[in-house]
C-alpha cells in the first residue's frame, strides 16, 4: 500500500496514512494526532534517476572550464560540489572537507600539506 504524507490544518501536525489506490480520494483521512479530518495532502520530494551519460553531459561546461581554475580554489571548489552532486552517489567524507577547504579559499597544495593521509584508505578499496 502506497503511504501519503498529510499535515493537519487543526494541530499542525504531519502524519503518513497508508491507502490503497482506490480507497485515495474517496476514504475520509482524519488526524492520527488529534482526529480532526482538517488535513491537506503534502507533496514530497520527487527524486528523478540519471543515466551516467546525462550526468556527464550535465557537467561537460564544468569540465571545459577546468583549465582557468588552477589559480581560483573557490571556483575549483564550487565546481567539485557540484559534480559531486550530480553523481548522486555517497561520497567519502573526506571529498566534503576538500570541497569546504576548496570553497574557503584554500590551495589544493595547502589541503594536500594539511591532509597527507588524504586518499589512502581509497587505494585498499
Amino acid at each position: 500500500m502506497p503511504t501519503y504524507d498529510f499535515f493537519c490544518n487543526a494541530c499542525q501536525q504531519r502524519f503518513d496514512v497508508f491507502l490503497t489506490f482506490n480507497e485515495y480520494g474517496k476514504k475520509a483521512v482524519h488526524c492520527i494526532h488529534c482526529g480532526s479530518e482538517n488535513v491537506r495532502r503534502r507533496m514530497t520530494k520527487v527524486r528523478i534517476a540519471k543515466s551516467m551519460d546525462s550526468r556527464m553531459e550535465g557537467m561537460e561546461g564544468d569540465l571545459s572550464s577546468l583549465a582557468g581554475m588552477e589559480d581560483d580554489p573557490r571556483a575549483f571548489g564550487k565546481m567539485m560540489r557540484k559534480m559531486g552532486n550530480e553523481m548522486g552517489e555517497d561520497l567519502p567524507a573526506e571529498f566534503d572537507e576538500v570541497v569546504d577547504r576548496l570553497e574557503s579559499g584554500q590551495s589544493p597544495e595547502e589541503i594536500e600539506s594539511a591532509l597527507p593521509d588524504l586518499g589512502e584508505n581509497l587505494a585498499d578499496e
